[in-house]
């Protein structure tokens, strides 16, 4: 599958992070977080969103990509802005919100102490990603939401990173699809003015213009 299992124990220390937080909040999602897909199915994808790993209370507690933390309200925002995404943003799983023409996912599925994967756990949730790439049969473009999303994005395509630097607003065509890299919309990054909500316009307004060539 391109979806890990609920249980997944290849990596020992994010599943001993999974179990205590499935003590503590016994009410959330607190697994593997699953690609979501938009509502036309695998064939309407062309566009493939790619972050980094679930947000503690955000997509571990609700069990979809960027919903309930401050990342998904630039994310989804800017997603309708441009015709990827309709229904209003409630940062809950049945808000109504609907993907359009894209999917999104992560390159670390479980959610990670302090957001911060290790190598090892990015390198052993590789092959979840490769697949998701593969299920998309009529992909044509990826977005990388910073730096290790876009290695490990790389790595999938059969490239190396060292090939292909991660500049915010760059692209490369890279094993049959063009890859566009951006900072990661956290809140982090928009406090400290990394990244601006125009900024982030700006590189998905370039993938729509792509895709609509």
């Amino acid at each position: 599958s391109s979806d890990p299992d609920h249980d997944c124990a290849k990596c020992p220390r994010l599943a001993a992070f999974r179990r205590a937080n499935r003590a503590a909040e016994p009410g959330w999602h607190n697994g593997p977080v699953d690609t979501w897909v938009c509502a036309g199915g695998d064939d309407a994808v062309r566009l493939l969103i790619v972050g980094l790993a679930p947000g503690l209370r955000g997509a571990n507690r609700t069990g979809r990509p960027f919903t309930g933390d401050y990342a998904g309200e630039l994310l989804y925002a800017t997603l309708g802005r441009f015709g990827f995404a309709h229904g209003g943003y409630g940062a809950a799983a049945d808000d109504g919100l609907e993907l359009v023409g894209c999917a999104i996912t992560n390159a670390v599925r479980c959610v990670p102490p302090e957001n911060k994967p290790t190598a090892a756990e990015i390198g052993n949730c590789r092959p979840f990603l490769e697949r998701t790439i593969r299920r998309f049969g009529r992909l044509r473009a990826i977005l990388a939401l910073g730096r290790i999303a876009h290695g490990s994005a790389l790595r999938a395509l059969g490239a190396r990173p060292a090939d292909v630097p991660f500049a915010h607003g760059g692209w490369h065509d890279v094993g049959g699809v063009r890859l566009f890299a951006s900072y990661h919309c956290s809140r982090y990054n928009t406090n400290t003015g990394r990244l601006t909500a125009a900024m982030f316009a700006q590189v998905v307004a370039g993938i729509a213009g792509n895709l609509s060539e």
